[in-house]
């Protein structure tokens, strides 16, 4: 029997973003659980760490057509990529990113298992394509929901555009061997656009518990941009984009000036650069605003504030989950969230008791998150409780260990189907 898995993804080691960390940990997984591993991918170009790219050097081949690289015993094909202003040079980039990995795929002898996930929608095409012509099988996993996503944050308004890429997303979930998505309410949004619903699994995301865990020692941290303060810390690390609102956090600073609490976010993305005008222009200077931070500090990064916030976009509250939740869960620390009610976060949220959880159709919504965060700077041990429960979840549930046998099982079923 083939044993070979090619993975298929946008991102993966050593870009230093969420979608890269968990397929790095799922690769390394199905590795030590006796598959042969290879993967398609990109030069890293969503949050490039230079500490990363030195343990994981990109060897250029073909005067830079492409690079390989080598991630702890596994072979990754990393096609070129950069961060383009120019929307023309965009889908030029998309489209030789496609061209190239497919026909890198194409070379990839005795392939059993094709593994993408999305963003982007295409990449399960491609994925297709190829296993047709290897004879493998494919197992798409939806991280998000497209063109649903797209089309809720209001960048996609084409009729024509929305048609064609609904009628892709129908071709890719029902010619996979296996969709997995990560929640019951994204399961229960798209299972019937399946012919077969048999083929749609729930597989959540995990969080590698050897490195998220709680710490109490920060010193790690740069005390020049990590200060040793009184102040409450509420804490957001991640993408600056289109999935959060950012309004609510600018009102509660405004409010909040006069008490002991100060607001971080570290990140890069699309909305970064709107939102330091924004706290300039208000001149809250409560509010630090910092560049990524290396993956290695972020159990100490996590542990720095006393809670973590996210604020979900009402428009796509519902396309997508994002998987800090579980590193600051791991971590022991409490969230402070506002989302929609039937939603992925808050269904994961709201039994689990590890949040302070606002519902985002509520119209003294604000006034809620003031009172919350005037209670929380009086009251820590409270939510230190929260930090705690959330911590006993993702031990039981939600370890790396736990969902990649969940893969191996899918993977070995498909394969015995042969």
């Amino acid at each position: 029997m083939r044993r070979k898995i090619l993975i298929h993804s946008i991102a993966f080691s050593p870009d230093g973003v969420s979608t890269a960390y968990l397929y790095n940990d799922i690769a390394l997984g199905l590795k030590e659980n006796g598959y042969e591993i290879v993967v398609l991918t990109t030069t890293p170009h969503y949050n490039r760490v230079e500490d990363e790219l030195l343990k994981q050097p990109l060897k250029k081949k073909l005067g830079g057509l492409y690079y390989r690289s080598d991630f702890n015993g596994i072979d990754v094909y990393h096609v070129p990529q950069k961060k383009f202003k120019s929307t023309v040079a965009r889908i030029f980039g998309f489209i030789y990113w496609h061209v190239l990995s497919f026909f890198l795929g194409l070379f990839q002898k005795n392939i059993a298992v094709i593994l993408s996930p999305s963003p982007p929608l295409t990449i399960g095409l491609v994925s297709l394509i190829l296993a047709k012509i290897k004879g493998a099988k494919v197992i798409y996993n939806v991280q998000e929901i497209y063109p649903d996503f797209l089309i809720n944050q209001g960048s996609l308004k084409s009729g024509m555009v929305i048609r064609g890429l609904k009628v892709l997303e129908k071709v890719v979930y029902n010619f996979s061997d296996a969709v997995t998505t990560i929640d019951r309410v994204f399961y229960n949004t798209i299972v019937s656009r399946f012919k077969d619903a048999s083929k749609l699994f729930i597989i959540p995301n995990f969080v590698d518990t050897n490195l998220y865990r709680p710490v109490i020692d920060v010193d790690r941290l740069d005390p020049n941009l990590f200060p040793h303060k009184e102040a409450f810390k509420v804490m957001y690390a991640g993408n600056i984009g289109y999935a959060q609102d950012w309004e609510p956090l600018l009102e509660m600073a405004k409010r909040l000036k006069d008490f002991p609490v100060e607001f971080w976010i570290i990140g890069e993305g699309v909305l970064k650069a709107r939102l330091v005008n924004d706290i300039k222009d208000e001149g809250l200077e409560n509010i630090h605003i910092l560049p990524y931070q290396p993956r290695h500090n972020m159990p100490h990064l996590i542990a720095y504030a006393d809670i973590h916030f996210i604020f979900m976009n009402p428009a796509m509250e519902s396309d997508g989950f994002p998987s800090k939740v579980y590193t600051i869960m791991a971590c022991e620390k409490p969230l402070l969230v506002i989302t929609g009610e039937n939603t992925p976060l808050y269904n994961f949220l709201e039994p689990n008791n590890c949040a302070i959880l606002i519902k985002s159709a509520e119209k003294d919504k604000l006034m809620q998150l003031e009172n919350a965060l005037k209670n929380a700077i009086i009251n820590k041990s409270g939510i230190s409780t929260l930090g705690k429960n959330g911590f006993h979840i993702i031990e039981k549930q939600y370890s790396k260990k736990a969902v990649i046998k969940q893969y191996v099982s899918l993977i070995s079923g498909l394969l015995n189907q042969r």
